[in-house]
């Protein structure tokens, strides 16, 4: 996708930037490449630096509800130091590598709702402009792919996928936030739990994922919250049983006691869920069985989607236009 902006701050006559990011969804913690294109306005300008913005709409709980809003998570400085001749063109490549947590947008072409940007700033003689939002297409690494595909060959289908504020206690988090990933409950399971939600905390040797479990109650006792972890790698992948794995998974959490706290696990209080060394993850899952977990997305509306993505970032747009004066 690409997008086009006069730099406002330098008012008309100013450079335009002109965007494009590489065709495709890119993975967690691999490249991302395009080339920004620039053109001089009617005089000479000093181009300070040329930075991409990392940006995702985040939730945020407090004491009267929810709120959302944009967060920048990333940036990258790609260029500068040079100077834009008066309607020089001029066309400046970038290769940078995103973030091993940055979440996953989208599970065999079906897009889960999650919003993700990369937005180009252009310092130029001292002013600074941000140009609009350019949507980031995210895909899962194998291994993430693996434990998906596992659940939907289960049958755990897609309910929603949001971005948190917080921190899940005891992980190695880096990001200021982390996605959820909500699932209704196969149909074995129906009788004992209302949904399960999945987390990746990607690193370079593998992930850490965290199963929450929304327990239903009994005759005489309330439902609770029951979270387990498992460590996978991302070089063991093929040859796996992974749905006999990851139904093990569920199975130990649906029989877990829940621990004190219930969500404590997410943000910075509460207790600590039990961890579980699993089988090493890596490579691709076979083509074969790829469409089975398209289930598990299915119910997502893409208009609906593509609608939140629009206000999203035409809000952010307005924001950025408020602090610029």
């Amino acid at each position: 996708m690409v997008f086009k902006k006069l730099l406002g701050s330098l008012g008309v006559g100013g450079p335009t930037v002109d965007t494009a990011l590489q065709l495709g969804a890119a993975v967690p913690g691999g490249g991302l490449s395009g080339e920004i294109r620039l053109k001089g306005g009617n005089a000479d300008f000093d181009v300070e630096h040329i930075t991409l913005e990392l940006v995702a709409r985040v939730e945020s709980e407090h004491e009267d509800g929810e709120a959302e809003g944009a967060l920048v998570f990333e940036r990258f400085t790609v260029a500068g130091g040079f100077t834009l001749a008066e309607g020089e063109e001029r066309s400046v490549p970038f290769g940078v590598t995103l973030p091993w947590e940055t979440p996953v947008t989208e599970l065999y072409g079906q897009d889960l709702g999650i919003v993700l940007g990369v937005r180009t700033e252009l310092s130029v003689a001292g002013a600074r402009d941000k140009g609009d939002l350019d949507r980031l297409t995210v895909g899962p690494l194998p291994a993430q792919e693996a434990v998906l595909e596992a659940l939907g060959q289960i049958g755990f289908g897609f309910r929603s996928a949001d971005l948190e504020l917080g921190h899940i206690r005891g992980s190695g988090q880096r990001l200021p936030f982390y996605q959820e990933i909500e699932l209704s409950p196969a149909p074995r399971y129906a009788d004992r739990i209302n949904e399960i939600e999945v987390t990746f905390l990607a690193g370079p040797d593998g992930l850490e994922v965290v199963l929450e479990a929304d327990k239903r109650g009994g005759l005489f006792s309330g439902g609770s919250d029951a979270l387990s972890r498992f460590t996978v790698g991302h070089h063991e992948v093929q040859g796996r049983d992974w749905v006999t794995e990851v139904d093990g998974w569920i199975q130990a959490l649906v029989e877990a006691r829940a621990p004190h706290g219930g969500h404590g696990a997410y943000g910075h209080d509460g207790g600590h869920p039990g961890h579980h060394s699993g089988p090493g993850m890596g490579t691709a899952i076979a083509a074969g069985a790829a469409g089975v977990a398209v289930g598990v997305v299915g119910g997502m509306v893409a208009a609906e989607v593509i609608d939140e993505v629009g206000d999203f970032f035409e809000g952010d747009e307005e924001e950025e236009g408020g602090d610029e004066g």
